[in-house]
């Protein structure tokens, strides 16, 4: 087994990309509060603070996938993929959209919630099902 194989299998790769974006989001969160408070709106100010608390919320839920034990490595992925590509729609559309003012980005936040919202339920789902005994692969 080579050391990706092993890194993969513990849940280390979720793990390190959760105290990432939850680093990312201190930071951000800290831009907004001391950078921009000046520059933006009120409503801009309480768009990047919804970001920055929804990503730091993600972050803390993929450390939590990354430290399960009770969920195959497919699962682990398929939820952590889902529950990233929320963080990334939601907070990062929203980023983008209180910087640079282009509406049309707004249009990702939708998916980005849902995607996270699925990812949760995906979670609680796996690991329901892994109580019961059911903690095949996934395409098994």
């Amino acid at each position: 087994m080579n050391s990706e194989s092993k890194f993969e299998m513990k849940g280390s790769r979720w793990i390190v990309i959760g105290c990432l974006l939850a680093a990312i989001a201190v930071g951000f969160g800290a831009i907004g509060a001391h950078l921009l408070e000046k520059s933006l709106t009120e409503k801009q100010l309480e768009q990047w603070e919804t970001a920055a608390k929804y990503q730091m919320y993600h972050a803390i839920g993929l450390m939590l996938v990354g430290m399960t034990t009770s969920l195959s490595r497919s699962r682990k992925k398929l939820v952590g993929c889902v529950m990233l590509a929320g963080v990334i729609l939601f907070s990062g559309s929203l980023y983008a959209y209180v910087l640079s003012d282009i509406k049309p980005l707004v249009a990702f936040v939708p998916f980005g919630g849902f995607s996270m919202i699925i990812s949760w339920l995906m979670f609680a789902w796996f690991g329901y099902s892994s109580i019961r005994g059911d903690n095949r692969e996934l395409g098994e």
